[in-house]
């Protein structure tokens, strides 16, 4: 499938939806504000996308459910992870 501009700008704004929706739905935060949530967000969007198929409603080509819950999964494990590694070791 050849993705236009429009339409690569459209997915990336319907997966920053589905990650800011995955973010408020974990209870912790991402070090590094919405920038970094944000980033983590899509690429869960694409993970979960990738890896559960296409189920579910979808937009502009974007899967919602497995969009929202592959962002959840990653901004989750990212949440974790940070809280064991300081960030500002000396």
């Amino acid at each position: 499938m050849i993705m236009t501009i429009l339409g690569f700008i459209l997915f990336l704004v319907v997966a920053a939806v589905c990650a800011l929706i995955a973010e408020r739905l974990v209870p912790n935060k991402v070090p590094g504000g919405f920038a970094t949530s944000a980033v983590v967000g899509l690429v869960g969007a694409w993970i979960g996308g990738s890896l559960i198929g296409h189920m579910g409603p979808d937009f502009m080509g974007v899967s919602l459910i497995n969009c929202i819950l592959g962002s959840a999964i990653l901004v989750f494990v990212v949440s974790m992870v940070s809280r064991y590694i300081p960030l500002n070791a000396q």
